[in-house]
């Protein structure tokens, strides 16, 4: 397949913002094979798709931003290792202040690639939206966040990954405790902690709060 260099479209003067969906991980495969079994399957002919927030994050926050919204590999089973390839593969279309977005799975990468690792250019905001501290011991299908755990006890190393942090965590959160956000907190006592009441797992189809603050000036 021909490569071509989207790298020509991008804008110098637009303010990227970077997401990184969820997705679901397992330490043991036999559970993944049952998970396989067990879940629904969406999207069928004639059925109503799933709306969600982060199909129109582009749309919502305008034409001064450049939003990047990279599938990442292998969700249903995801790999940390494959994540960062292709993380990594952005880097090149990335600079200085971008704001980066992680939603569950996609929030916990983003923590331990930053505690982990450097990056080539400078962070200025990093959204964590119900992310996971430490692997998930608890979920009755047995998806725990796999080989993304990392050393939690490092996770203040952040502080100094980004120049601004936000944790945004429902209560209700059905997939992820709340309590999570608290320990991420504890750790990060300057960061920002958003909370909710009844916004779930932040499966819903509009997310003004977050629009709002990814405008908000530092």
């Amino acid at each position: 397949m021909a490569r071509y260099n989207v790298k020509k479209g991008l804008s110098m003067k637009k303010q990227q913002v970077f997401y990184i969906h969820g997705g679901d991980a397992f330490s043991d495969y036999g559970k993944f094979l049952e998970y396989l079994h067990a879940i629904p399957i969406r999207n069928l002919p004639g059925s109503e798709p799933l709306k969600k927030w982060s199909s129109t994050l582009a749309e919502d926050l305008g034409a001064e931003y450049e939003v990047f919204t990279p599938q990442m590999p292998n969700s249903l089973n995801s790999k940390y290792e494959e994540w960062k390839i292709w993380f990594e593969r952005h880097f090149e279309y990335l600079r200085d202040d971008v704001i980066l977005v992680g939603w569950s799975l996609g929030a916990y990468f983003l923590a331990k690639y930053l505690v982990e690792n450097e990056t080539p250019f400078k962070v200025k905001t990093l959204f964590l939206l119900a992310p996971l501290f430490e692997n998930n011991a608890f979920d009755p299908d047995g998806e725990d966040g796999g080989d993304f755990a990392f050393d939690t006890s490092q996770a203040g190393k952040l502080a100094k990954k980004a120049s601004k942090i936000v944790i945004f965590h429902s209560k209700d959160d059905f997939c992820v405790p709340y309590e999570h956000a608290l320990k991420y907190k504890a750790q990060l006592p300057e960061a920002e902690l958003v909370t909710f009441e009844d916004k779930n797992h932040f499966l819903i189809e509009e997310f003004p709060e977050l629009i709002e603050h990814i405008k908000k000036p530092n």
